[in-house]
């Protein structure tokens, strides 16, 4: 009880953020309280942050990196074109605009999408004077995708890097397994909102209140390395990953290496027109305390009884054969983040499956359903990721302010089909493809 009080508190503290309380020092604080009452140890720490380290720096390298394209006008370049191949034709803007947040949130992980393209798109609908009603339907769109497509890349979603991290997938194999799969959501995710907000989505807009896409390019030097940093960086993925290199050290480099283009070392930063203080400055570093606080606080509960429940749960699950496990496994995780956010959920879900005795085929369709059910289940309930938190606070800045009671009527009504189908797919695909 002990345990699971420290994490209500923490959790609160977290969503509530009082008086601009960072999520990183509400969780430290978690951490320190679980220490100072021996609901975990010293030896602990370093076990936690084993688990989070490489997750939490590759989501930082990345922030980093889609902060500076954005100040370039990368993204707004590519939503600017994106509009354009609407052709003028709202039935065929929406789709794209799906497309592209699938895009984004594939490459810069959920929290890049739903804090770049947001207010991109937020700009465009206000330019083509859409309704409030149209306007919706795009946001909505805009939100939901950034988590439901960020299953096909480790990189995808901080919950992904932690799962493989645990289980010692490699990135080609993830990527072997779940690029297939996040197509099957991306489609079903297309159909589910068309369904939901087709209607609201205007036949027409005015092409001719678009910018031209290259007005929105601010560094062209920094927007030209764009294409080639991105494509070298996705091969080095693949090619480190046989000698086990953590996606953070390749993150980070090419960071590293944007930083450098951006601000110019080589000219002493004349000529910068992109601020790399204020990509840097803005980077989530309150990001890598709360994965160590929120984690270290999760642990704790994890030892006071939610793992071994939940390990109970797994097992009973996988008695009824692999469809059953992969789809109970999927919603289980999907439930336990929407009341518990899916980071601390991932890792009580990962320490169950590793505890939980069922066969190995099971276990591996349990292992990627429980990251399918973190990365889609958080829509439930606003609480649900750090990606919808942020999503809803760009919102809010923008004027557009979404209640908890209707965003729980939305997300319950989209969230549960493309779940279903995803993790169906995932039982149909995984089996062929394994020895």
């Amino acid at each position: 009880m002990l345990a699971l009080a420290i994490f209500v508190v923490t959790l609160i503290l977290v969503i509530w953020q009082p008086r601009g309380l960072g999520i990183g020092w509400s969780a430290v604080g978690g951490a320190v309280l679980a220490l100072a009452t021996g609901v975990v140890q010293l030896g602990d720490i370093g076990t936690v942050w084993d688990i989070v380290w490489d997750a939490t720096f590759t989501f930082v390298g990345l922030i980093v990196i889609s902060l500076i394209l954005d100040e370039a006008g990368f993204f707004a370049w590519a939503a600017l074109h994106v509009a354009r191949w609407g052709n003028g034709r709202g039935h065929w803007l929406f789709p794209l605009v799906v497309m592209l947040g699938a895009v984004i949130s594939a490459f810069f992980a959920n929290d890049g999408a739903a804090l770049l393209l947001t207010p991109i798109v937020l700009a465009i609908l206000l330019r083509l004077s859409f309704s409030p009603q149209a306007a919706l339907a795009f946001i909505i769109a805009t939100g939901f995708v950034a988590d439901s497509t960020s299953l096909p890349l480790v990189i995808s979603n901080l919950v992904n890097i932690v799962s493989a991290n645990f289980f010692g997938i490699s990135f080609s194999r993830y990527a072997w397994v779940m690029v297939p799969v996040n197509l099957v959501s991306l489609l079903a995710t297309l159909v589910v909102l068309w369904l939901a907000f087709g209607r609201q989505v205007p036949k027409r807009y005015a092409l001719e209140k678009l910018d031209p896409p290259h007005i929105a390019i601010r560094d062209p030097l920094v927007f030209r390395a764009a294409f080639p940093l991105l494509i070298t960086l996705l091969v080095a993925y693949f090619v480190t990953a046989a000698w086990h290199v953590p996606v953070a050290f390749v993150t980070g480099a090419a960071a590293l290496a944007l930083i450098a283009i951006a601000g110019r070392w080589w000219r002493l930063g004349q000529g910068a027109v992109v601020s790399v203080g204020h990509a840097l400055r803005h980077a989530p570093w309150q990001i890598v305390w709360f994965s160590v606080g929120m984690y270290l606080v999760v642990y704790g509960l994890g030892h006071a009884g939610l793992t071994p429940l939940a390990a109970s749960v797994l097992e009973w699950l996988g008695q009824h054969g692999p469809l059953v496990a992969t789809v109970g496994t999927g919603f289980f995780s999907a439930l336990l983040a929407s009341v518990m956010n899916n980071l601390p959920s991932t890792l009580v879900g990962a320490l169950a499956i590793h505890q939980a005795d069922v066969p190995a085929v099971t276990r591996e369709l349990m292992i990627y359903a429980n990251v399918i059910g973190n990365d889609l289940g958080p829509k439930f309930t606003p609480i649900g990721s750090l990606a919808t938190l942020l999503w809803l606070h760009v919102l809010a800045k923008k004027g557009y302010r979404i209640g908890w009671g209707r965003y729980m009527k939305i997300g319950l009504l989209i969230t549960p089909p493309v779940l279903l189908a995803t993790l169906i797919a995932l039982a149909l695909w995984l089996p062929l493809i394994s020895p």
